[in-house]
């Protein structure tokens, strides 16, 4: 796959979307039709295992996707947009707090 040309990385990369798509119209469905937990399951499902094969096509694509300058670009924004909103969560009050928190609950959890 990393020999792809760009605009087949691009395909190969939507393709799970346009994959599931339906999936997931057919759980709206049963959510209508008062099959709920139903519905919730599939569309959860969906979810987690899409994100799982988009992540491993962009490893594979990533070369191949990065020929385009319209994706290096964006793709070099978000990661910049990233790594600011993680800085700055990191350094808040309620991260900070959180990690002191973990911290003593494993702590707690190797003593035992």
């Amino acid at each position: 796959m990393r020999a792809l040309p760009p605009w087949a990385a691009v395909a190969v990369f939507a393709l799970p979307t346009a994959l599931l798509l339906p999936i997931k119209l057919l759980a709206l469905w049963a959510v209508g039709r008062g099959h709920v937990v139903l519905g919730m399951l599939v569309i959860v499902l969906a979810k987690v295992v899409g994100t799982a094969v988009v992540a491993r096509l962009f490893t594979l694509t990533q070369p191949a996707l990065m020929q385009l300058h319209w994706f290096a670009w964006t793709y070099a924004r978000w990661m910049r947009l990233k790594h600011t909103v993680l800085e700055r969560a990191r350094a808040s009050w309620a991260w900070r707090v959180a990690r002191v928190i973990r911290r003593q609950w494993a702590q707690r959890w190797r003593r035992r």
